[in-house]
């Protein structure tokens, strides 16, 4: 054995330093094996995206909260716009019924034809609505109320629709101006006129 690592030192020896790392001992062989590298852990700079983290995930949090206050917030807009669309439209009917009352017990025209005038507006202005200002004055001393119905009649003078409006608790001198709006296309042309007037 002996005689074997001494002919392997004279190899080496002879060959020079570039094969040092190739000889020596089986001691030698076994602590280079021993001295080996190990796997490195990875690079984590190579690494794309980022792990969640509490913050990121705070973040997401927050983001989903404040997204669904804002929807619930435009859902309670629309409801409030919606009740208080149907709350006007309710206004508007139950004063149009209490109109038509009036002006259903009316003998003629009505006491109040010299308080009351029509004045057009341009089609133009209205979206090809057909729309009339009903202009109405109290010109008693005292507070009243006033109810008036426009009729819209053909080129043959017969009427095709009626409008009810008027103008509640208007003060002594006061004026008011509802709209008298027909469901009618603009064409043919209709002309407008009051009917009747009764101030109460």
């Amino acid at each position: 054995m002996r005689a074997g690592k001494t002919l392997s030192l004279a190899v080496c020896a002879a060959t020079g330093v570039l094969v040092l790392g190739a000889c020596g001992t089986d001691s030698d062989n076994d602590s280079a094996a021993s001295a080996s590298p190990r796997a490195s852990a990875p690079d984590s700079s190579r690494f794309t995206g980022e792990p969640p983290s509490a913050l990121a995930s705070s973040a997401a949090s927050k983001k989903a909260e404040v997204k669904e206050s804002a929807s619930a917030a435009a859902e309670s807009a629309s409801e409030r716009a919606h009740d208080f669309e149907a709350s006007v439209a309710a206004d508007v009917e139950r004063n149009r019924q209490e109109f038509q009352k009036h002006l259903d017990g009316v003998d003629g025209q009505g006491n109040a034809m010299s308080d009351v005038s029509l004045t057009g507006k341009p089609l133009a202005e209205t979206d090809n609505v057909r729309a009339l200002v009903v202009n109405i004055t109290n010109k008693t001393d005292d507070t009243a109320s006033f109810a008036v119905q426009v009729d819209f009649s053909d080129s043959d003078g017969k009427v095709v629709e009626s409008k009810v409006v008027g103008a509640k608790d208007l003060k002594a001198g006061g004026r008011a101006q509802p709209l008298a709006i027909s469901s009618k296309p603009p064409q043919p042309h209709l002309t407008a006129k009051i009917a009747k007037a009764q101030r109460y």
